[in-house]
């Protein structure tokens, strides 16, 4: 006798709602059901926004820095108290290496809400003290102040990790927030859900609507009269959607969009360094990681030695269970996205790519047959003018081209709608802080890849999205500054 599925229902004003539909949340390894979850109407979506405003018109609305980051902090607790929960939870809905989801996503999650707990409770505000005409003086002050309702729209590849990393300086300014996971991911956000009421925060302080996008929870959570900014991260065309739908009212939007991500190899790296880093920045998370590197320029002197190293090494990845033993790279996160992924394979081919390693759906058995794999990849042959060099797949592959002196690298990598990242190989220091500040990128790297310092600026330009998060810069998001002039 089989038991039913969890029903994961959405979470407004402190309360667990059914929805008026339930959809399917399936696993990619073997496509078995995972839960049902509950599809927030606009009515729905309506309660929570008014259950966020009325936190902040309660005593949340008044809470200072210390309370807050005491929140942060009792929040990290609780994660790290159900750490299991959210990683089985996480590799139910990804598909992804346990060691994975254990290292990056979960850890990142209670890093996160500690970071901005140190981070808003130092924080500090411009001041100045300036002599006026009439001899005296007037002291120039900031005062930040809560954004308002935030609604906060997260993707399906890194869900918990870039969940939290938006929704921990939210909270810590003082905002409401009404947040919309992927509906391929739904079961961390929910299980977040109870760690923070648990945590003691006010009702309406955190909200979860599920749903999709166009006529779902998506939609009606942008056109919503009543939140005051968006927070976005996914493909580039749906915060193009988003941006539209409130040009309007004229909110604050922060987008973290797609990349076609280069790297820069030169005849002076460290051959092995640089390939044991590509190797990580091509495959990670399968490939679905918006850091990802797609697009790898190598100097000619050590381009048949790197491109040796990395089809060894893609060929020494192993597909299988999260749990397994030995297992590296899971699944896509969905039949949807693989036939995409597939479609960018057959293209390559039309436009001349020689297929190094990959180029397939692997056969693993009979047992992971209904799940959405995918052979990592790599090719050889194509140019900047080839479709699948410009635009971005994501998928664990990467088009490998040579190039012959250091101007030509740079003009290759830049030659890109996108601006997200880069990362720079070299083992001569004034070449690298010369060519990876060049790179027309949010984040530049040399010599590493996903080394992250969460109190810098990241994010993207062109294609890539509009502002910074991280440190200082999330703040700047996530409140409205007041100038107080007093004149003596």
């Amino acid at each position: 006798m089989t038991s039913s599925p969890a029903e994961l229902q959405n979470f407004v004003a402190g309360s667990f709602v059914e929805g008026t539909a339930t959809f399917e949340n399936t696993n990619p390894v073997d496509g078995s059901l995972v839960s049902l979850i509950h599809e927030a109407d606009r009515g729905i979506v309506d309660a929570a926004v008014v259950g966020a405003r009325a936190a902040l018109n309660g005593p949340w609305g008044s809470s200072t820095v210390a309370e807050r980051a005491a929140l942060l902090r009792r929040i990290a607790d609780g994660i790290e108290s159900r750490f299991d929960e959210f990683v089985t939870a996480e590799v139910a809905d990804t598909g992804k290496p346990l060691a994975l989801a254990e290292q990056m996503d979960v850890t990142r999650a209670l890093v996160n809400f500690r970071t901005f707990a140190d981070i808003i409770s130092t924080a500090g505000t411009e001041s100045f003290l300036t002599d006026t005409a009439g001899g005296g003086t007037a002291l120039n002050y900031a005062v930040r102040k809560p954004l308002g309702v935030v609604a906060i729209i997260v993707p399906w590849n890194l869900p918990l990790l870039l969940l939290t990393w938006k929704v921990a300086p939210a909270l810590a300014c003082g905002n409401a927030v009404v947040v919309k996971p992927s509906e391929d991911t739904p079961s961390t956000a929910t299980l977040l859900a109870e760690v923070i009421r648990d945590a003691g925060a006010a009702s309406g302080v955190y909200n979860v609507v599920h749903g999709f996008g166009g006529n779902s929870a998506g939609q009606f959570l942008t056109e919503h009269p009543g939140i005051n900014g968006v927070t976005f991260t996914g493909a580039s065309a749906t915060g193009s959607t988003i941006m539209r739908t409130v040009a309007p009212r004229l909110l604050p939007v922060s987008f973290e969009l797609g990349g076609k991500n280069a790297a820069l190899v030169f005849d002076d790296c460290d051959v092995e360094r640089a390939v044991e880093g590509l190797t990580r920045s091509v495959f990670t998370n399968t490939g679905q990681v918006c850091l990802c590197t797609e697009r790898v320029y190598i100097q000619r002197g050590v381009y048949k030695e790197v491109v040796a190293g990395l089809v060894e090494k893609a060929k020494g990845l192993r597909l299988g269970r999260p749990g397994a033993e030995g297992t590296t790279t899971g699944p896509l996160i969905s039949d949807k996205h693989r036939v995409k992924v597939q479609g960018a394979f057959a293209t390559a081919l039309t436009e001349g790519a020689e297929v190094l390693v990959g180029g397939g759906v692997p056969d693993l058995g009979a047992d992971l047959a209904g799940g959405s794999w995918i052979e990592p990849t790599l090719w050889a042959g194509l140019d900047n003018s080839a479709s699948v060099m410009r635009d971005e797949i994501f998928g664990p592959v990467a088009g490998l081209v040579p190039f012959d002196t250091e101007e030509e690298g740079i003009h290759l990598a830049n030659d890109t709608d996108y601006g997200l990242a880069a990362s720079v190989w070299s083992s001569n220091i004034d070449r690298a802080h010369r060519v990876a500040r060049r790179m027309e990128v949010g984040i530049s790297w040399v010599n590493t890849w996903y080394l992250r310092d969460l109190r810098s600026p990241f994010g993207g330009s062109g294609l890539s999205g509009i502002g910074r998060e991280g440190g200082q810069h999330s703040l700047n998001f996530y409140t409205e500054l007041t100038n107080v002039c007093v004149a003596s």
